[in-house]
């Protein structure tokens, strides 16, 4: 992305660098890169999904407030205020406030540069200016000098002495980045000035810490600093800003790599992606093979082998073992910012070695995944590609979630062009087939782009040329492309053996001549790495997820305020595919008359399923990966289904009364009381707890008959959280969470003594925090007849 306008850029642009800073020096990259991105002012998308997405974003990034985006970068600041802030992450009281400026500096620079529209320009110009006198401002609060962010230096403070605070290094990256888009893009020198009094203000804060300090405080989430600071570099030349780059580098991260060492299981992995890239940076700008190493073993580990079907990784957030894969089809599947940030990477990868493996996946992450995440009603993204059987996408809301998805969301649609097209000397590159128009300057060429692809096997390619021309015209063949052929003029040619995957046809090209590109696309399947009996179909690059329908989602709004907030909605049965895998594909058919739609046939339990585009389908069920089972398999799975519902109907048969605690009307309703007590919502759960307090409910219970009382608690819970359970004063149990079950909501059941509630209708349940305890967090809260 950004990295590679600059590698290109700087170079092009350096003599209006040096008039800009003094004593100012660009550095040039050390050979490492074979290729170079076009700029995206030289690609403009024509008519097709991707231009409709994108005019989306940019229609959402016009509607946002400036000032409101500004609001607490001037109560930080101390200069008047005349607009509310936004909500979510960007609420006043959340740590994480002033990321989303970032992301819209950048998304606003890139939409810019991709269609020209001047009234973006005009909004970060704005935005640039009010920064700088923010950032002049901050001394006049006691702030050092340079400090720029919507919070107090103090959170960086924390950082240092390694105290819990929200990442406030990971939006300073973002605004810095957003600042450097700006200036590369829409050519603002003063958001580089800003930059630069950053850079000489963290100069001054890093240098008291020691090196192992240093390394502590990046525990703490920091995004792709390095990036930033060797970005930086390439345009001033000042080693002090090659120095901060390597202050942030994270040695707990980058030597294992470096080692060839995949250690990532159980690691946040959008955390680690942008320090890679920063890797990639500095590789370029020094040639330290090091870091080279540690970019390019990272992505064949997350790309090759850590990626679902869409070319999205994690579970909740993390790295999970490759061997445990299919346990990990949950709602908080694929976050769509690290599929943001390795389609960055793996820019970098493909120009250091241009190969079709690389942009193989590009195309697979950036149609399954990117395309996939904006909702075509509003523009908004999702946060999780959701790849639960039977749930469905959901959305962020325009002006009260401002998630990090939401953030890179601005982002992923404004930069479509970046990677259509790279160069090298008389090389022209064609990586993607989306409906574009390429002006290569240097060259006096125009080359357009015609294409329905993927509903389309086929694209086509037509050249205007100031004079006939010299060039070798790469064009990728897809692995998943079995035949391939190219046509000039109408004629097929026999190019020469392919090098790297991109076939080649090199020959002088006048104004007129034409390329077609044929492509044909087939079903074929991809198994769990731990299961092959778990499977995704495909249609070329295209995943296809089963139309499930919409029960119950006409009750659910898909546009939320946290990203998990529909993370438990109930899920319909899915269909089971009945069939071995080597007789899938026989067994699913083309539906006529409509492009990229198949359905089974005879082999779904209990029903066929019709299967349609991922990125396609919105506000409605689906699922991606499908079962595979024998007849004796699904007899199997119906049997047990019935004795889990037996199980489940006697369970229920058992409740006297329940509560859920941390809910405002079942708690009035069972009479709460409480000192020193709080509620929250923890995986779309609401939770009370009591620090060093107590929290109590009265429930029914059944006068002649033995009961037991059931709490709910959240397996990861530990920490000083002991305390005693009482029924009407006497006490029945005392609990210990000590996390014991790790990831997992567990119950824990506590027998009544039948003395306690002969004769009663009601009882009060009292949790009592040890001393300088806890008491609880309690999900749910039951009172059954034992067994």
């Amino acid at each position: 992305m950004k990295s590679f306008r600059l590698l290109l850029l700087y170079v092009l642009i350096a003599p209006a660098v040096a008039l800009a800073l003094p004593a100012s020096d660009p550095v040039s990259p050390k050979g490492v890169c074979r290729l170079q991105p076009f700029d995206l002012t030289e690609v403009r998308l024509l008519d097709g999904p991707f231009r409709e997405t994108m005019l989306r974003d940019k229609e959402y990034l016009l509607s946002l407030d400036a000032d409101r985006l500004l609001h607490m970068f001037r109560v930080v600041a101390g200069l008047p205020v005349t607009t509310q802030p936004y909500g979510g992450w960007e609420d006043p009281k959340r740590e994480l406030r002033g990321h989303s400026m970032g992301h819209y500096l950048s998304a606003c620079a890139l939409m810019f540069a991709s269609t020209g529209d001047a009234k973006l320009k005009v909004k970060v110009d704005y935005i640039v200016t009010e920064l700088a006198k923010c950032q002049e401002a901050m001394p006049s609060q006691g702030h050092n000098k340079g400090f720029l962010s919507a919070y107090p230096e103090s959170f960086f403070d924390r950082v240092d002495a390694c105290k819990p605070v929200w990442a406030p290094y990971y939006t300073l990256h973002k605004i810095l980045a957003g600042l450097l888009d700006v200036h590369d893009h829409c050519g603002n020198k003063q958001a580089l000035d800003i930059v630069v009094k950053v850079a000489d203000w963290l100069k001054l804060r890093v240098a008291k810490l020691s090196h192992e300090q240093q390394q502590k405080a990046l525990g703490n989430e920091h995004g792709g600093i390095n990036e930033s600071f060797a970005n930086l570099y390439a345009i001033t030349g000042n080693p002090d800003h090659l120095k901060l780059a390597r202050d942030f580098n994270h040695e707990f991260i980058f030597d294992p790599l470096a080692r060839g060492e995949d250690k990532l299981n159980g690691l946040h992995a959008n955390t680690q992606i942008p320090k890679i890239i920063g890797a990639a940076r500095e590789y370029e700008l020094t040639g330290e093979k090091k870091f080279g190493d540690v970019a390019k073993f990272f992505w064949e580990r997350v790309a090759l082998h850590r990626s679902y079907c869409i070319g999205g990784h994690s579970d909740r957030e993390h790295f999970h073992p490759i061997e445990e894969s299919s346990k990990h089809l949950s709602p908080a599947t694929a976050e769509t910012c690290n599929t943001y940030n390795m389609l960055k990477l793996t820019r970098h990868v493909f120009a250091w070695e241009p190969s079709a493996q690389a942009m193989d996946f590009y195309e697979r992450a950036l149609f399954n995944h990117i395309l996939a995440s904006q909702d075509p009603k509003t523009g908004m993204p999702f946060y999780f590609a959701s790849l639960k059987p039977g749930h469905f996408k959901s959305y962020s809301t325009p002006t009260d979630s401002f998630w990090c998805c939401t953030g890179t969301g601005m982002e992923n649609h404004a930069k479509y062009g970046d990677s259509i097209y790279f160069r090298r000397d008389d090389s022209l590159y064609v990586n993607l087939f989306v409906a574009s128009e390429l002006t290569w300057k240097d060259k006096g060429v125009v080359l357009q782009q015609e294409t329905e692809f993927p509903e389309s096997d086929t694209t086509r390619l037509t050249l205007k040329c100031e004079k006939p021309v010299e060039l070798c015209l790469k064009i990728r063949k897809p692995a998943w492309a079995s035949e391939f052929a190219v046509l000039v003029n109408g004629k097929a040619v026999e190019p020469p053996p392919h090098v790297g995957g991109y076939v080649e046809v090199r020959r002088t090209w006048k104004s007129g001549d034409k390329v077609e590109v044929r492509m044909p696309m087939a079903l074929h399947t991809e198994a769990m790495p731990d299961n092959p009996s778990v499977v995704a179909v495909l249609y070329g690059p295209i995943v296809l997820a089963g139309e499930l329908g919409t029960q119950g989602l006409d009750k659910i709004n898909p546009y939320v305020h946290k990203q998990l907030d529909l993370e438990r909605s109930p899920v319909p049965d899915t269909p089971t595919l009945v069939c071995d895998a080597k007789d899938l594909l026989s067994r699913i058919e083309p539906m006529a008359g409509k492009p990229l739609a198949f359905r089974t046939k005879g082999i779904g339990r209990p029903n066929d399923v019709k299967l349609t585009p991922y990125y396609k389908l919105h506000h409605q069920r689906l699922a991606v990966y499908w079962p595979l089972m024998s007849e004796d398999g699904w007899k199997q799975k119906l049997a047990t289904k019935a004795a889990e519902e037996a199980k489940r109907k006697a369970y229920e048969a058992r409740i006297v009364d329940e509560v859920q605690p941390g809910e405002q009307q079942p708690e009035t309703d069972h009479s709460f009381k409480g000192g020193n007590t709080a509620t929250g919502e923890f995986h779309s759960r609401k939770w009370r707890d009591a620090r060093d307090g107590w929290f109590s409910y009265e429930l029914k219970v059944s006068p002649d008959k033995p009961m037991a009382l059931v709490c709910t608690y959240w397996g990861s819970d530990g920490g000083k959280r002991e305390f005693d359970i009482f029924v009407d004063g006497e006490k029945v149990a005392t609990q210990k969470l000590e996390k014991n079950k790790s990831n997992e909501f567990f119950d824990v059941e506590y027998p009544m003594p039948a003395k306690l509630t002969a004769g009663k209708q009601r009882v009060t349940v009292k949790f009592q925090a040890r001393p300088r305890a806890i008491a609880g967090g309690v999900f749910g809260l039951r009172v059954l007849k034992a067994e």
